[in-house]
């Protein structure tokens, strides 16, 4: 039986119903010599191309104006093979693959992962999430698959933290797929920068995110290339053969990662592009196929509104730290002799919250409370406030009721609830002797006996009008001193423990206190 392909025309209506057969070549475009002539201005004058190789019927495009589609997908350089029902779409002119015979009379049936060409789709965000139960040929997802992308909905409604958001996602997409390496780079800033955000490997072991490179492997976790390429031009690219793009086998990010194959897509809802999902195979992997490129863009849209909401509570987040900087600058800025304590507070705070190993929420709590500690002397008269005498024991009393003042002032915002053991118990002491309740041990908030440590350690630190700041050394050994009293024994071991990092953090402080002491505590984040 002789080879044959045929094509039967869908539409529009001047084409529908017709045919094309041919047993090496078929020409498509405007121009009255070629073998299908599709008289229709969204065709190029040559299109696109299907020919018989040893490798069976391939389509390629010929840098046509408006894109060859097959089955949805835009195709880019290369070939592509094609089977029966498949579709394909020359600019607005839909047809079908109606025969394909081989010289043996055996369909063409070369799989996906013989592929050499790239391929790109430019499915919306709506058209991609079709593509969650069903694959391209819209036979139902295997299990694996299916759950992969019904975790990605969990994390959707489950994770608000971008980083834990990310690292997530990441993780599925790089098991499902069969990834060698993974990563996720997000637009930042007014020119769209990719910068990456998270990393990992198929071995299921995190990666720390160092600029540009996998700080574990020394390799380049992703092809900045070809992210540029997908963002840019808003569509997921399939890169089956990296080492057959000229441009691509010379790229220093390709050779050194050991890339072989790459798939990047598009991260969008449909308000935005947000970035793109990187995932790559060595050479010892099979390479991409179209279900790959078809998958990784269904979860990607899939996940796309849980990475934007998470950026969306992110800047809700930093919005709220810089109003609670104003707030407490605008205390700092009534003592002329405490500027800058309380950048320095929060960081010791947050510093030693993490070497205390609390949870991310208690060190979270810290990093927003920390800031409003003093945020009750709004309500201390200037007299006694702006002293630079030592006060009298009648105004250290009135001075004392800044904490309860504090208090009072949060509890007005309900969502600042939790951060107020802070600024009420940050004067207590261990042994109970301290104000304004009087509390000892255990019944001080942690998160109070932190901040009290580190209020205390600036405190000593810190010039006054009235006296000259202790040296470092002298304020470690006072809270040796203090251990199982003023503070905390375990905290203040912990403190103990960090001289190294907090006398570091000191001289990071005074280099952000020059030349205005009126910094931002966001520069903490």
């Amino acid at each position: 039986m002789k080879r044959t392909i045929r094509l039967r025309g869908l539409s529009p209506a001047p084409f529908k119903g017709q045919t094309w057969e041919a047993e090496d070549l078929l020409r498509i475009g405007r121009l009255g010599p070629l073998e299908v002539v599709l008289d229709d201005n969204s065709v190029s004058r040559n299109h696109a191309e299907i020919r018989y190789t040893e490798r069976g019927w391939r389509l390629r495009d010929l840098g046509s104006t408006n894109g060859t589609r097959l089955n949805g997908v835009r195709l880019s350089a290369g070939s592509w093979p094609l089977r029966v029902r498949d579709i394909i779409q020359f600019g607005e002119v839909a047809l079908a693959v109606e025969v394909i015979q081989e010289k043996t009379g055996e369909t063409d049936n070369n799989t996906s992962e013989e592929m050499r060409v790239e391929a790109a789709t430019l499915s919306s965000w709506e058209e991609a999430l079709e593509g969650l139960a069903f694959d391209s040929h819209r036979c139902p997802r295997a299990g694996e698959q299916l759950l992969a992308l019904l975790r990605a909905g969990h994390h959707l409604v489950n994770i608000e933290k971008e980083e834990e958001l990310l690292n997530s996602i990441l993780h599925d997409a790089v098991s499902v797929l069969d990834a060698q390496r993974g990563a996720i780079v997000l637009a930042e800033g007014p020119e769209n920068k990719l910068k990456l955000k998270a990393l990992a490997t198929g071995r299921d072991e995190p990666r720390a995110v160092i600029a540009g490179r996998d700080g574990a492997s020394g390799r380049f976790p992703f092809s900045q290339s070809l992210a540029n390429r997908c963002f840019n031009s808003g569509e997921s690219i399939l890169c089956h053969r990296v080492e057959e793009d000229p441009e691509l086998a010379m790229s220093k990010s390709i050779s050194e990662g050991s890339m072989s194959s790459v798939l990047c897509v598009l991260l969008r809802t449909p308000r935005k592009r947000l970035g793109v999902l990187h995932l790559d195979r060595s050479p010892w992997q099979k390479p991409f196929n179209m279900d790959d490129l078809h998958l990784a863009d269904a979860l990607a849209a899939n996940v796309s509104a849980g990475i934007e909401c998470a950026q969306l509570v992110k800047k809700q987040r930093d919005l709220f730290l810089d109003t609670i900087t104003i707030l407490a600058q605008a205390v700092e800025m009534r003592d002329e002799y405490t500027g800058g304590h309380t950048l320095r507070v929060s960081t010791y705070a947050v510093l030693l919250a993490q070497e205390l190993d609390m949870s991310p929420q208690e060190v979270e709590l810290i990093r927003i409370g920390t800031p409003l500690h003093d945020i009750g002397k709004i309500g201390i008269d200037d007299a006694i406030l702006r002293k630079p005498e030592r006060l009298t024991p009648e105004e250290f009393e009135i001075m004392k009721t800044h904490t309860v003042k504090g208090a009072e002032i949060l509890a007005t915002v309900p969502d600042l609830q939790p951060i107020i053991p802070i600024v009420r118990s940050h004067h207590e002491r261990w042994d109970g002797k301290g104000y304004p309740d009087g509390l000892g041990g255990e019944a001080i908030s942690p998160l109070a006996r932190v901040v009290a440590l580190a209020d205390a350690f600036d405190a000593m630190t810190s010039n006054r009008s009235y006296r000259k700041g202790m040296p470092p050394a002298a304020a470690f050994a006072e809270i040796e001193k203090q251990r199982g009293q003023q503070f905390d024994p375990t905290f203040a071991a912990a403190f103990l423990g960090m001289k190294e990092t907090i006398l570091k953090e000191m001289k990071v402080q005074v280099t952000k206190l020059t030349p205005s002491p009126r910094v931002r505590i966001s520069s903490l984040r």
